[in-house]
């Protein structure tokens, strides 16, 4: 390593090394603090290997020498973990440790002496002299399950990683420590306690789906830190990390308009239209025409020259762009524009974090001024695993009025006509909840609409027949005639011809 750079981290010895993956280094509040050591553990196939090539990787693009001692896996497995991400390992130092030929061979083994007597010697004695003689900033050693077995007892493993610290403190390094835990029950407790940090990286086997994980900061040392469980996937080009979402970091005072749908009955029957920085639920039965308003409220936004993003569980892009085109809603102009993104979601692959995550990433790098979630159904239902969706839920909407941006929430009741289920229950998390419903009338089945919540604005209270008719939704005049049409079976108490229809005949 070049001398300039290694005085440069001598006279900023307290300053952060950055991991190389951006969510992590947020929520280590800001990477790893230099001459220290780390505690990475998790179970196999967990991702511990990557996140250390990872950080040593960014280390050498900084200049700094780095050293990777291996005791488990060859060089050329490494090499394929690399290859699989299209990484060159060019520039780390590899140093490997594994049992030679005559661990095999029992003319060599000794019978006189336990091997941490003779092997955990000589494998320390040949991991110092490597760093004597490369003089690294930052060192891996993979993995601790090897030391735990070559130390025979606690008390000779203990003392191994306190003098490895007390070494390596002398020498500036960063040290990061991998465990797979194979050679114990539960986290080693007399490690953590000695370490400066502890990241715990977790897999989880849902019963349907891929694979989920998530990681965990155990303890950090003098350093502010974002705690709680944070998703993380392991693709192509290395972990990505994503942050648990505090919605109180993003507070901000901003003025709050109003966005129209266009449909100046629906705009009259919501008191203008959705305001900026609230929340609306659309819920109704199947096929009511909640999907069809929301996509209504973001192609109005799209002419108006604003950013909207779709995020669908239920049905492809394809079809949805398919069946607005149908009913005159230029749905398809504000996605060819690059106005409209729609982003389809299989739940079964994708984590409540990373969905989170593309939410935060469509309002801060695309300006959206509106997000629509289709469906709630989708949304919360199709992970039955994750046990705090609801509060991440909130979480999310709470940061989304914070930044001014209007959510539009779809979610779809259990039946068609008469006494409904909800299967999810949002009403009490958003702001506005509009309700859509079929009834009956003179042998038709008919669609009606209204506004039952709407929280900090004035908005009618009457029930408006509702349809998708001639190719355009149209929304007619309120139902004052009709007695019971929110049950689905109502009773009409006029003289007049009391439907959309029948008046135009």
């Amino acid at each position: 390593m070049p001398d300039e750079v290694r005085e440069a981290i001598n006279k900023g010895h307290n300053a952060m090394a950055p991991t190389g993956i951006d969510g992590l280094d947020d929520v280590l509040g800001g990477g790893l603090q230099r001459r220290r050591l780390y505690l990475v553990e998790g179970v196999p196939g967990s991702g511990k290997t990557t996140l250390a090539l990872q950080f040593l990787r960014t280390a050498v693009a900084r200049g700094e020498g780095v050293l990777y001692v291996t005791l488990s896996e060859t060089l050329e497995e490494l090499n394929s973990v690399a290859a699989s991400h299209g990484w060159s390992l060019d520039g780390v130092l590899v140093h490997e440790m594994m049992p030679s030929e005559g661990v095999l061979d029992p003319d060599e083994q000794s019978t006189m002496f336990h091997p941490s007597e003779i092997e955990l010697a000589q494998t320390t004695r040949s991991i110092l002299a490597d760093v004597d003689r490369h003089n690294p900033t930052c060192v891996v050693i993979d993995s601790l399950s090897e030391l735990r077995m070559l130390s025979g007892s606690p008390l000779r493993y203990r003392r191994q990683i306190l003098a490895l610290k007390q070494y390596f403190a002398s020498r500036g390094c960063i040290v990061i420590l991998l465990d797979d835990m194979t050679g114990a029950d539960e986290p080693d407790v007399q490690v953590q306690s000695i370490v400066h940090a502890v990241l715990r990286l977790e897999q989880l086997n849902p019963e349907y789906g891929s694979d989920r994980r998530r990681l965990r900061v155990v303890k950090y040392r003098a350093q502010s830190f974002r705690g709680g469980y944070h998703d993380y996937c392991i693709r192509r080009g290395g972990l990505q990390v994503f942050p648990r979402l505090v919605a109180a970091e993003h507070r901000q005072e901003l003025s709050r308009g109003k966005l129209e749908s266009g449909i100046s009955e629906l705009d009259a029957l919501m008191g203008g239209g959705i305001e900026q920085g609230t929340s609306t639920l659309f819920v109704g039965a199947a096929g009511t025409g909640k999907s069809t308003l929301a996509a209504q409220f973001a192609a109005a936004a799209a002419s108006r020259g604003e950013h909207v993003a779709c995020f669908i569980f239920d049905e492809s892009t394809a079809t949805l762009l398919t069946r607005t085109a149908q009913l005159g809603i230029p749905l398809a102009e504000g996605v060819e524009k690059g106005l409209v993104t729609i982003r389809p979601v299989d739940p079964a692959e994708l984590s409540p974090g990373e969905l989170v995550h593309q939410v935060r990433l469509a309002v801060e790098e695309d300006n959206a001024v509106l997000v629509v979630i289709d469906s709630l159904n989708g949304y919360l239902n199709a992970m039955p695993g994750e046990r705090y969706l609801a509060i991440q839920l909130h979480e999310m909407l709470a940061y989304l009025s914070q930044r001014n941006v209007a959510t539009i929430l779809v979610a779809a009741h259990q039946g068609l006509i008469g006494q409904m289920t909800v299967t999810v229950d949002a009403t009490y998390l958003a702001d506005a909840v509009v309700l859509l419903r079929f009834f009956e009338a003179r042998g038709e089945i008919r669609q009606a609409l209204s506004v039952v919540k709407k929280r900090g604005g004035s908005h009618e209270r009457t029930i408006r027949e509702f349809g998708l008719e001639n190719g355009a939704i149209k929304v007619g005049e309120a139902l004052r005639q009709f007695r019971g049409v929110l049950t689905g079976v109502p009773t009409y108490e006029g003289a007049d011809p009391p439907l959309t229809k029948e008046h135009e005949r």
